[in-house]
């Protein structure tokens, strides 16, 4: 009889800290392939973007009432109402110097929107995690309506690789590397910038009143020919 013997795996764990042992061994960390999500608060856009926002919200109140389901209600597009110029020009130019200094190539580039509506999600609505496709490469929110107990917006980990073979996390109250996604309290006046295969979501809305946010896609398009002048400009929101 052959005699067949079991090999043990050879089980390795760290003695001592993560951080001494980077110091013991200098260890360099080379943190590439970043998600990065930009905020920044622009509560000056607050009056005329909920005014222009509650006009259409009207219009989709008519055509689709609340139902127990899906208790929430969208408006149609609105980037180009001249009243908004000065909210779709920043977003436009925001989102044009985002892709310019995340490395990509936009000296012959402009930005265009696809889309920019409002929802307001009622008591127990909620967003299902996606993403944006046919085209969009930046995708955002601005915030008008946040009672406490509002939903929260929520970005999820695009790396397929590391869903296939994720562990668990030590501490799922922490953001580190080893998160599976990340959440924002929203505030009124808030914008929030991320490119768009970034997959979103919003957790389930618990207060009485609705929360309501502008949520917002753009494009790349090629700069026309006959617009170059010298050098082409930061953005251009068509």
């Amino acid at each position: 009889m052959t005699k067949t013997s079991k090999r043990k795996n050879k089980i390795c764990k760290a003695a001592v800290g993560v951080e001494k042992i980077k110091q013991e061994v200098q260890l360099t960390v080379a943190a590439h392939f970043a998600c990065p999500i930009y905020l920044i608060d622009r509560p000056d856009f607050l009056k005329i973007v909920t005014e222009v926002s509650d006009e259409y919200l009207e219009k989709g109140r008519a055509d689709r009432e609340i139902d127990d389901i899906y208790p929430v209600i969208m408006s149609g597009s609105y980037y180009d109402d001249p009243r908004l110029a000065k909210f779709s020009e920043f977003i436009g130019g925001t989102s044009w110097n985002i892709l310019a200094e995340q490395g990509y190539a936009m000296q012959d580039k402009v930005v265009s929107f696809t889309e920019m509506w409002t929802q307001e999600h009622h008591k127990h609505s909620a967003m299902d995690q996606h993403t944006h496709g046919y085209g969009s490469q930046i995708v955002g929110f601005y915030f008008l309506e946040t009672p406490a107990n509002s939903s929260r917006l929520i970005f999820h980990d695009p790396r397929m690789g590391k869903v296939q073979i994720d562990l668990p996390e030590s501490d799922v109250s922490q953001a580190t590397i080893a998160s599976k996604m990340i959440n924002f309290e929203p505030r009124p006046g808030l914008m929030v910038f991320a490119n768009a295969w970034l997959a979103h979501s919003f957790t389930r809305h618990a207060a009485n009143e609705p929360i309501k946010f502008v949520h917002f896609n753009l494009t790349v398009d090629m700069l026309r020919q006959q617009d170059f002048k010298g050098s082409p400009p930061a953005a251009e929101v068509i």
